[in-house]
C-alpha cells in the first residue's frame, strides 16, 4: 500500500511559487504542483484565471472571518474539499 504514497512522482510535490494579487496587494504562495493542478482546475471550472479565483477566495474568506490565517493551507484543505465533494476530472489525479 505505501507504494502508492512512496513511488508517487517527485514533481507532484515539489514546491511552487506563484506571484499574484490579492485585494491589490503583491504576494507569493507556495504550494505544491499537484495541490496547484486542483486550484488552476477549480478556477477554470469557475470560469477564472487562477489569480482571479485565489483573489476572490481570498476576500470571502475576509468577509466571512475577518482574517485569512495560513491562507496557504486553506488553499490546501479547498483542494481536499473539492476532490471529497465533487466528481473527479478526468485525468486529475488518475493512476498512472
Amino acid at each position: 500500500m505505501c507504494q502508492i504514497f512512496a513511488g508517487q512522482q517527485s514533481e507532484d510535490y515539489e514546491p511552487i511559487t506563484r506571484h499574484l494579487r490579492l485585494n491589490g496587494q503583491s504576494t507569493s504562495i507556495r504550494l505544491e504542483q499537484a495541490f496547484w493542478e486542483i486550484v488552476d482546475q477549480i478556477a477554470e471550472d469557475e470560469g477564472l484565471s487562477t489569480p482571479a479565483f485565489v483573489s476572490r477566495l481570498h476576500s470571502e474568506v475576509l468577509e466571512l472571518k475577518g482574517e485569512a490565517r495560513n491562507f496557504t493551507s486553506l488553499l490546501r484543505c479547498a483542494c481536499l474539499i473539492r476532490l471529497r465533494h465533487a466528481p473527479l476530472h478526468p485525468g486529475m489525479l488518475a493512476a498512472e
